[in-house]
């Protein structure tokens, strides 16, 4: 976790584990956003969740199947983008072990604990 103005480097900071199969890193946040990188094994379930951060992310490598509730079902792939609005319940499951960027604004506070090395 890092709130300074100074670079940030993933391998300096510890990956959270969230769920099984679900890890995340938080790798930088000021007070407006927050940037984090998750790492996701094959078969991992996320489930249907909300939260007041509006979220969009970039899928860096891998296949993901997310669910919503107003949007039903679609597939992002490496490179593809996505957004969630704030409150809007989303889900995911893993369809390959994928890496993904992921911007929450305001930064989520339950995600302010992972540590910098």
């Amino acid at each position: 976790m890092n709130s300074s103005k100074g670079p940030i480097n993933e391998i300096n900071v510890d990956a959270v584990k969230t769920l099984e199969g679900i890890y995340r890193k938080t790798l930088v946040y000021n007070n407006m956003m927050m940037l984090c990188q998750f790492i996701l094994e094959k078969g991992a379930i996320l489930p249907l969740h909300e939260h007041e951060a509006e979220q969009v992310g970039y899928l860096v490598s891998g296949k993901i199947k997310y669910i919503t509730e107003t949007r039903g079902e679609f597939i992002v792939e490496t490179g593809g983008s996505y957004a969630f609005d704030s409150f809007e319940k989303h889900g995911a499951f893993i369809i390959e072990k994928s890496e993904v960027i992921d911007v929450f604004s305001p930064p989520r506070d339950d995600y302010k604990l992972s540590s910098s090395k």
